[in-house]
């Protein structure tokens, strides 16, 4: 598709919505890492753990099982909503963050560096009926014996000084406990805390940011103080900027700001020729190794957490 518009458009007359780039938690990005000194020194391989990209539905497919299965959950948001959400997590700092080009190079040079998604670290789940709910093979509109993953846990690996070696961890779900997108970004243990405070390192709080794009925007730092008293034992404490008790404003809707850039001809919030294909690229080897395997997805309640429903995909492959 990239390249028939191309014939007819030059790529500065495309504006190729993900209606993700619009939202503000995902806008305030670039702001967060970027204008904050303390941030940036620690945006690397050096002091985070782990990266975790998560979207939870408590619903199914509600009829629209028909469309969803000629897709699945990978197509529909991992591949291009949530691989959006981490070019921005970690792409090198822009030249300027508004301008177009200068966004999206660096968001091409951070797909181009992923490496190739192993199969084996994969999970996929598909939710049967419960809590009242039906299971999704039993929507009309689905086919019978669909092998169509209704969730999905995906690890990427970035191959380059900042990020090698951290995993970025997408999970995606249908019918799950409840209805969530987050970024969580884990820092690892503080070098010698636990012989200071005399505990283990397992039992040590660890540093955590969270942005949560939906419901509610939200910006949680998760530190550690004194327990209050007469110990000097660490505990963990979270503090809270929830945009709706900060500010007195109506956050716009991401298609109200995306069609807004479009008329004063702002390119930053939409998807690049290039960057597609660069997107197309890591997923498209996995799509086939899904389509191609003899594996069904894991069976989970409608209504599971995530968490439990990696589990059970987990203990189904022993």
């Amino acid at each position: 598709m990239a390249g028939e518009l191309a014939v007819l458009f030059d790529e500065s007359y495309c504006y190729r919505i993900d209606h993700y780039l619009g939202k503000e938690m995902v806008q305030n990005l670039l702001t967060m890492r970027f204008s904050n000194l303390f941030f940036e020194p620690l945006w690397n391989r050096n002091f985070i753990e782990s990266v975790e990209i998560e979207f939870k539905e408590d619903i199914g497919t509600g009829g629209r099982g028909g469309y969803f299965d000629k897709v699945g959950i990978v197509r529909d948001i991992i591949q291009n909503h949530l691989l959006q959400v981490m070019a921005l997590t970690a792409m090198e700092p822009p030249l300027h963050c508004d301008d177009g080009d200068s966004v999206r190079n660096e968001k091409v040079k951070l797909l181009k560096a992923v490496a190739p998604i192993n199969f084996d670290d994969v999970y996929l789940g598909q939710y049967v009926a419960g809590k009242g709910e039906k299971g999704y093979l039993e929507d009309e509109t689905v086919p019978k014996g669909s092998k169509c993953a209704t969730f999905a846990c995906v690890t990427l690996f970035v191959k380059n000084p900042r990020w090698d070696g951290v995993p970025f961890i997408f999970t995606a779900g249908k019918a799950l406990d409840e209805r969530k997108c987050e970024v969580r970004i884990k820092f690892k243990p503080v070098p010698g805390a636990s012989q200071m405070f005399h505990t283990s390192d397992a039992e040590m709080p660890r540093n955590q940011i969270t942005l949560r794009l939906q419901p509610g925007e939200l910006i949680q730092l998760t530190t550690n103080i004194k327990a209050p008293g007469f110990q000097t034992k660490p505990v963990g404490t979270t503090l809270d900027l929830s945009y709706q008790a900060r500010y007195d404003v109506k956050v716009p809707e991401a298609y109200t700001r995306l069609i807004l850039d479009v008329f004063h001809g702002r390119q930053a919030a939409f998807v690049r020729s290039d960057e597609l294909e660069a997107a197309w690229t890591i997923f498209t080897p996995l799509l086939e190794q899904i389509e191609a395997s003899s594996r069904r997805p894991t069976d989970y309640v409608f209504g599971t957490s995530a968490v439990d429903v990696i589990k059970q995909i987990k203990a189904s492959r022993k």
